[in-house]
């Protein structure tokens, strides 16, 4: 080995590093190159010893993670991530160029994942977003005996209150070229040997177990290779492996720990996910800025300030080559101001504020989040392990050229195009397996069902998922159909079963659709509460329009659809007597869900297999007629029922004046009357009262007669009704009270009168906006003319 034993700190070569700190990483590289070992041990899951060679493949780029999950539960789980920058990837990096063994040597996944198992839940690993523990993490864990943060107390002693800024003066802005590449290892060792000397690892008992278990392992290393041996660890556990104990004292540590049978892999992971604020405990605050320093040659400021430059004009802000230059400057100046021998974070953040962002925090927030954190996202090879699912995951994502990325994005999807409609079951199969890759939301410019918009992100944790969801099957098509059957039979609920049906279709599972529809008749069946039906209907019914764009067939749907419409119809007027407030509100809720249902269905029924059920929608009205006229059925649904009449055509707006006027009238309740109104004009009503002024003035002459001790009763529910209205409207409905409902009728009668307004159209003033409506349009004269015609 080269260098002597004493510049190198004495044998073995211990490098003690910060997880993820360029400047660990670089003094890691230089050390290796300095000392030439013949191993080199890692802090790591030593089942991953066979994973290593694939570091060195063309198509694993970095940041990437060991994952390790239980066999015989894949949701118990461990990650131990990677970045470019981190010290353990460029250590292992160093040992494959240069054709050396590597090794990892902490203790076992087997035992990490089993840990808890049994009752003790201390720091368990799940398959949550948080990795397994490092005993050297920047952050203490909450219990009731706390590790010191080593950092903080270094940072404090030097006289620094930020320790990252601390870290940043001291390691990260620190060369290695012409100094000893040992020194710095050796520094910290002494820093964190005093550190546990003087306040001990905090009751942490595992901490205790791994450093025994890393022990073992340098020893039998240091046999095979003659004490040729390096060892990249975090720093605060460098003491411990220096520490002279006994063999036997070490293995009896390690007697009796619980184990499970474990399978490890690479998997992508993310910069976002590396941030502390993530929630992962040896995490840093700036993952993209270390990267950036990592792998920055030279002139690391003048080459960030050009990476922020472009983003704020990729966002259509005016930022020119002068402005990176006097940010540049500035930073500068900043960091000699405060003592620092190079300009950090810190400085570059305050100078893009006063320079790119004219004081402004807005485009530091984008920044921050664009390059302080990023979305990088790592790749790993096809070689590597994974299991089946997770192969056919990838094939599937390669054959319909849709990539993961860690940056969210909008996916719009015409399910009339093959490679669109391949998208979107892959999409709602891996719904249905809980893997949540993408989220539906409303499509833009289009409310038809061969349109789909997904939001998409890809979370390095889900390929826990994928691993929990291979207990279903191979394929994303078998597992999902196994799922969904086995959840069909699990089923809490008739509206879960609704449900399932209508994801059955939408990720076109043929097979599984029969044993869903046949619990969902068995349910459907047996159910007698109301309420659970009318939340039943609206997802089967939704689920016939896919029929038409997917071509699935529907008749048997239709078939429980209409048999359930039929049993709402029944047990509607009943179920909604003396019902107090709150169930009143969601009983209306059920009505109008109802009648959506009944509209499409009506269609379906009509022109598909289910053409006998044509005349549901006129069953449907005389429901409705029954409870607008029952006064056992609240206000709100007496009111609703009307409006939803009045709605279809079924109710000519005179009748409709007669019967507010009837419930508006004095021998009625104010709070009766009150619900009522909300029922009628709530969810929208307010252009009904807008252009039809005899509703309104009915309205207004209630409101104005009610009594003073009644109207602080009736005030809220008015006020939950006309909150709900577009400010618009509600400024029409006041300037229409101002100046009294009914006096005028009419669009220029109303606008007489009022000041500024004409009784006739001025049509210069008309003229004059026609240059206007062309450029907005995009027409030529004549077809403006036919427009205005």
């Amino acid at each position: 080995m080269a260098g002597t034993e004493e510049g190198r700190g004495g044998r073995p070569l211990l490098l003690g590093v910060r997880h993820h700190g360029p400047g660990s990483a670089r003094a890691v590289r230089a050390a290796l190159a300095a000392a030439r070992p013949k191993v080199v041990l890692i802090e790591g899951p030593p089942e991953a010893d066979a994973l290593i060679p694939l570091a060195a493949d063309e198509d694993m780029r970095p940041p990437v993670a060991l994952l390790a999950h239980a066999v015989d539960e894949p949701g118990r789980s461990a990650f131990w991530p990677l970045a470019e920058f981190s010290p353990e990837w460029v250590a292992i990096r160093w040992a494959l160029e240069h054709e050396v063994p590597a090794r990892f040597i902490d203790l076992p996944a087997a035992h990490t994942l089993a840990w808890g198992r049994d009752g003790d839940t201390e720091d368990e690993p799940t398959g949550e977003e948080r990795p397994p523990h490092r005993s050297d993490d920047p952050e203490p864990e909450p219990g009731p005996d706390l590790r010191v943060d080593p950092l903080a107390v270094l940072a404090e002693a030097a006289g620094y209150d930020d320790p990252e800024r601390w870290w940043e003066d001291v390691v990260e802005h620190r060369g290695v070229g012409e100094r000893d590449a040992f020194a710095p290892f050796t520094a910290l060792e002494e820093a964190m040997g005093a550190l546990r000397e003087t306040y001990g690892v905090g009751g942490h008992d595992r901490d205790l177990v791994r450093e025994a278990y890393m022990r073992l392992q340098v020893r039998a290393a240091q046999r095979e290779f003659e004490d040729d041996v390096a060892v990249v660890c975090g720093a605060w556990h460098a003491p411990a492996l220096r520490q002279k104990t006994a063999v036997a004292a070490d293995r009896a540590l390690l007697k009796g720990l619980p184990k499970v049978k474990a399978e490890l892999t690479w998997v992508p992971w993310t910069h976002r996910r590396l941030s502390r604020a993530s929630g992962y405990g040896a995490g840093i605050d700036s993952p993209g800025w270390y990267g950036h320093l990592f792998g920055a040659p030279d002139r690391p400021v003048e080459r960030w300030m050009t990476k922020v430059a472009g983003l704020l004009r990729e966002e259509d802000r005016i930022v020119s080559p002068a402005h990176v230059i006097e940010a540049v400057r500035l930073a500068e100046t900043l960091a000699v101001m405060r003592g620092r021998p190079l300009p950090g974070l810190g400085e570059t953040t305050d100078a893009v504020r006063a320079v790119m962002g004219d004081g402004s925090d807005v485009p530091l927030s984008l920044v921050h989040d664009r390059l302080v954190v990023g979305d990088v996202l790592g790749e790993v090879p096809p070689g590597a392990p994974a299991v089946p699912l997770q192969r056919d995951l990838d094939r599937s994502q390669r054959r319909l050229r849709i990539k993961p990325e860690a940056l969210e994005r909008e996916l719009e999807l015409d399910l009339r195009k093959e490679i669109d409609a391949g998208r979107s079951r892959l999409l709602h199969r891996l719904r249905l397996l809980r893997v949540e890759w993408g989220e539906p939301v409303a499509s833009r410019g289009s409310t038809g069902t061969f349109r789909e918009t997904w939001r998409l992100r890809w979370e390095p944790e889900l390929a826990v998922r994928v691993a929990e969801a291979g207990v279903w099957g191979t394929t994303v098509l078998a597992a999902a159909t196994a799922k969904a059957a086995a959840d069909a039979t699990g089923a809490q609920s008739l509206a879960d079963v609704t449900a399932l049906a209508e994801h059955c279709l939408l990720a076109e599972l043929p097979d599984a659709l029969p044993v869903v529809m046949k619990t969902l008749a068995d349910r459907a069946a047996l159910d007698t509460d109301v309420g659970h039906l009318a939340q039943a209907l609206p997802a089967l019914v939704r689920s016939l329009r896919y029929g038409d764009v997917r071509g699935t067939d529907t008749a048997a749907l239709t078939e429980v659809a209409a048999g359930l419409a039929e049993r709402v119809f029944v047990g509607l007027p009943p179920a909604c007597a003396a019902l107090d407030a709150d169930a009143a509100e969601e009983m209306r809720g059920h009505v109008d869900a109802v009648h959506g249902a009944v509209a499409l269905l009506g269609d379906a029924s009509g022109t598909g297999p289910g053409s006998g059920h044509g005349d549901l929608r006129d069953r449907w009205r005389a429901v409705l007629r029954t409870l607008s006229a029952r006064d056992t059925v609240p206000g709100v649904i007496r009111g609703r029922a009307v409006r939803l009449l009045l709605d279809e055509g079924e109710l000519e707006a005179d009748e409709a004046a007669r019967l507010m006027g009837l419930v508006l009238s004095p021998g009625t309740p104010p709070a009766d009357a009150a619900a009522w109104v909300e029922g009628f004009v709530g969810g929208g009503g307010g252009l009904l009262l807008v252009h039809d002024e005899r509703l309104l003035g009915l309205v207004d002459a209630w409101l104005t007669g009610v009594p003073a001790e009644a109207f602080t009763d009736v005030l809220p529910l008015l006020r939950r009704t006309f909150s709900s209205y577009e400010p618009g409207v509600r400024r029409t409905l006041g300037e229409l009270v101002r100046r009294g409902p009914g006096k005028q009728v009419g669009t220029a009668a109303t606008a007489a009168g009022i000041p500024g307004f004409g009784t006739e159209l001025d049509a210069g003033r008309a003229d004059a906006v026609v240059p206007v409506l062309r450029l907005l349009l995009g027409l030529d004269d004549n077809e403006l003319v036919g427009v205005a015609g």
